[in-house]
């Protein structure tokens, strides 16, 4: 089979990381006899200083006609001080928003062999940690409207609007559902229904929708406990459910106490046409250049798209093998470096793991 895959390395370490996933997107093509065609393209602080804007018109043409989209990273202080409108960030909302994602996917798994590095006590380790966040990701106080800073009674004032339509809420519920029923049943979701009322809608929808999925066993937390449980005893969630601020926090919250942000990857997803998968963590511009990224959660990211976009289910899973066999070598970057680890580069790791795909 023959795939299209749009490429955009991003700032930072983001070139880094990508060319090691894209390694081993070409070792597993290899192995299983596909064909990945790459198109990279700009997107952040590289397309801003190419062209004066963070999304060009040529990637969104070349992320609309792919099969997936593989993201690096973007951002950094060089570009901190431009005018909001059109810093790197906007180029990640807006791809989002062009493309149709409401649903990213982030999976926080801790691999036993990484146990030490996870922050909390061995004995809330020893009950296990493996959670998906589902995130909305087109809504919420990200995007609504209106929004911006103005002067009110002599001083500057800034706002956001939080605003979500029932079918926006209930469109991601079904994702979060149907992502407990295919693991163990549970869904949790997450609001603040107690205080907001974009939150009661959210929890009245989600109750209604859950009539639809009789084998799934549905709970509600606020999401000032959620944080708490989440670090107090994570083995309590499978499936945590929730709107854009919420899931943002929360799912890099996850990522920490899973050992380091740099495991951890993810998948938007849309009702049709390309998924965009990326790493969960940022540009790490102080690294950026010296072969010290970890390349596992890009790694992990081409999986999900294996699983989520390409229907190429025994290719996921070797590529999931591949890092749970490097890892359990001893092999480690330095985010996740122990006693008696073997220290390597992003590049020596990424290496590593294309050495380690099998059929």
């Amino acid at each position: 089979m023959k795939y299209r895959m749009c490429v955009l390395p991003g700032d930072g370490i983001g070139p880094e990381i990508v060319a090691q996933a894209v390694r081993v997107l070409d070792r597993v093509g290899e192995v299983f006899g596909h064909g990945f065609e790459c198109a990279t393209q700009l997107i952040g602080g590289a397309a801003i200083d190419a062209t004066g804007g963070p999304l060009p018109e040529e990637t969104l043409v070349a992320a609309k006609a792919s099969d997936a989209v593989l993201l690096g990273a973007v951002g950094g202080p060089k570009w901190d001080a431009m005018d909001k409108a059109v810093r790197p960030e906007k180029g990640l909302l807006g791809i989002r928003k062009e493309l149709g994602l409401f649903a990213n996917l982030r999976p926080a798994r801790l691999f036993d062999v990484l146990k030490n590095a996870c922050c909390l006590r061995p004995d809330i380790v020893g009950q296990g940690l493996d959670v998906m966040v589902v995130r909305e990701l087109t809504g919420g106080a990200y995007f609504g409207q209106p929004r911006g800073e103005e002067t009110r009674g002599g001083e500057r004032v800034a706002f956001n609007t939080m605003i979500y339509s029932e079918s926006e809420i209930r469109r991601i519920a079904k994702v979060g559902f149907e992502t407990a029923r295919k693991r163990s049943g549970k869904l949790c979701s997450v609001d603040k229904a107690n205080v907001l009322d974009v939150s009661q809608l959210w929890r009245e929808v989600v109750i209604d929708e859950a009539r639809n999925h009789s084998d799934v066993e549905l709970s509600h937390m606020y999401v000032d406990n959620a944080a708490m449980q989440l670090v107090r005893a994570p083995s309590q969630f499978d499936v945590i459910v929730t709107e854009n601020l919420f899931g943002d926090i929360l799912s890099d919250e996850a990522a920490v106490i899973t050992g380091s942000i740099g495991m951890l990857p993810s998948a938007s997803l849309g009702a049709g046409g390309p998924g965009l998968y990326e790493p969960i963590h940022g540009s790490a511009p102080d690294i950026a250049g010296k072969d010290l990224a970890n390349p596992l959660a890009t790694i992990l990211s081409v999986a999900m798209m294996f699983t989520h976009s390409l229907d190429l289910p025994a290719e996921a899973a070797a590529v999931e093998r591949a890092v749970a066999e490097v890892l359990g070598q001893g092999y480690r970057t330095g985010d996740i470096m122990s006693p008696g680890g073997a220290l390597v580069g992003c590049s020596r790791m990424g290496e590593l793991v294309a050495g380690a795909i099998r059929a």
